[in-house]
């Protein structure tokens, strides 16, 4: 380390086995045996509700996801309103060499811009707070990642004094491409007690719909509000925004992608229940564990389906459909059973059948690739890396050369 050179490096460190605040310790034991998976039957993403099969991406555009989303929508992650009365974008903060001298750094420096986006409805505001940095070097409109950080904010720290591997600014800048981030207690506090105090504000009728907006849906709804400030910033090339989320965060980052066409890219990080993860396999957390940890997270017509996921008219496999044709990536770690690896990575392969119709490629193979053998030339990309649930450096750099591969960056 050079003399003088002023940040702190955090690396998190968790239990093998586990996600950080997400393991809810009961008297059911957790399945985490392959053999003990129930025989289930998935339900039929090419089906419509009234029986027809999709047979092209038209009928699917017009008829079948409309129905789809639907489903998620009333059962797991609620309604995502659309009427606000305006929208404000200020510029709080704004470096133009928050890089300089950064010794990390090979190929210039970035601007730093700090935003907060307002949002009001009948009298009543909410603001989400965006951290932006774009390269210096790059003359056009560059492609940017967005991260829903679900953990400290010091994780995305502006100043870089403190350095995180969950949001490596310097690696990501050192790509050619831009990177944001957002705070979830901005768009909804991550606690059963508070989660109304922020955008849900404006939204008070979904605190008492049984199919109602909470926390994972409010923090996707927000990423929808960084879109809109991205379709405005003239250093951000709209049309190539790649959304990112961690464990609670990937939930809400497959959502924000089913729900917002406009995100070009969606990655999914360890993911696992009720975000990437097959609920039907009952492997590693549960719908019910879930309900019961966290019942401020989704809607309450999921508690229904507390150890009844068979009764759930829809799966993962199909939330991941909604996204087609855009491409998306699923991670794991192998020592991250609770999130369901072999889950995450069937949700993917199920989906498949959706992009099929628009003759996009894929490279997955019927069976899981093997530890830290990423499949990136693939509109379904996927990697296993060894190690535990978190959000690391290895997973960044596949994460930049599957956008590299798809933005031909």
């Amino acid at each position: 380390m050079k003399k003088g050179l002023k940040f702190l490096l955090v690396i998190q460190i968790l239990l093998p086995g586990t996600q950080a605040q997400e393991k809810n310790v009961t008297e059911t034991p957790i399945n985490y045996d392959e053999s003990k998976i129930p025989d289930y039957t998935l339900p039929e993403v090419l089906k419509s509700n009234d029986g027809d099969n999709i047979k092209n991406k038209r009928s699917w555009e017009k008829k079948r996801r409309p129905e789809v989303l639907t489903l998620f929508e009333d059962n797991i992650y609620g309604q995502m309103p659309k009427a606000y009365d305006s929208i404000k974008f200020k510029v709080t903060n704004e470096v133009e060499d928050a890089l300089n001298g950064n010794d990390y750094l090979k190929n210039g420096k970035a601007s730093l811009k700090e935003v907060t986006i307002t949002i009001w409805k009948i009298n009543k505001s909410s603001n989400i707070h965006l951290t932006l940095f774009i390269p210096n070097e790059v003359k056009k409109p560059v492609p940017v990642f967005l991260l829903i950080n679900n953990r400290g904010k010091y994780n995305t720290d502006p100043t870089r004094f403190i350095r995180s591997e969950f949001w490596p600014v310097e690696l990501v800048i050192d790509s050619g491409y831009a990177i944001a981030a957002f705070h979830v207690s901005d768009a909804a506090p991550d606690d059963k007690e508070t989660y109304q105090d922020g955008i849900l504000q404006l939204y008070p009728e979904q605190l008492d719909a049984e199919n109602g907006m909470k926390a994972i849906g409010a923090w996707a709804w927000a990423a929808s509000r960084v879109m809109d400030y991205f379709e405005k910033e003239k250093d951000i090339d709209e049309k190539k925004v790649a959304i990112v989320g961690h464990s609670r965060g990937g939930k809400a980052s497959l959502w924000a992608g089913a729900q917002d066409q406009r995100f070009a890219i969606v990655y999914s990080n360890n993911s696992g229940n009720t975000g990437a993860a097959l609920s039907r396999r009952n492997f590693g957390e549960t719908v019910k564990r879930i309900n019961d940890s966290f019942p401020h997270w989704f809607t309450n017509n999921y508690k229904k389906y507390n150890d009844n996921e068979n009764a759930l008219p829809i799966d993962q496999h199909m939330l991941i459909s909604l996204i087609a044709p855009r491409p998306v990536y699923v991670t794991s770690a192998s020592e991250d059973l609770w999130a369901d690896p072999k889950g995450s990575y069937l949700s993917l392969l199920h989906a498949q059948k959706v992009y099929d119709l628009y003759g996009v490629e894929s490279a997955l193979s019927k069976e899981p690739p093997s530890l830290n053998s990423p499949i990136i030339n693939s509109y379904l990309g996927y990697h296993n890396r060894e190690g535990i649930h978190n959000l690391t450096a290895y997973d960044w750099i596949n994460f930049i050369q599957f956008a590299n591969y798809h933005f031909k960056f």
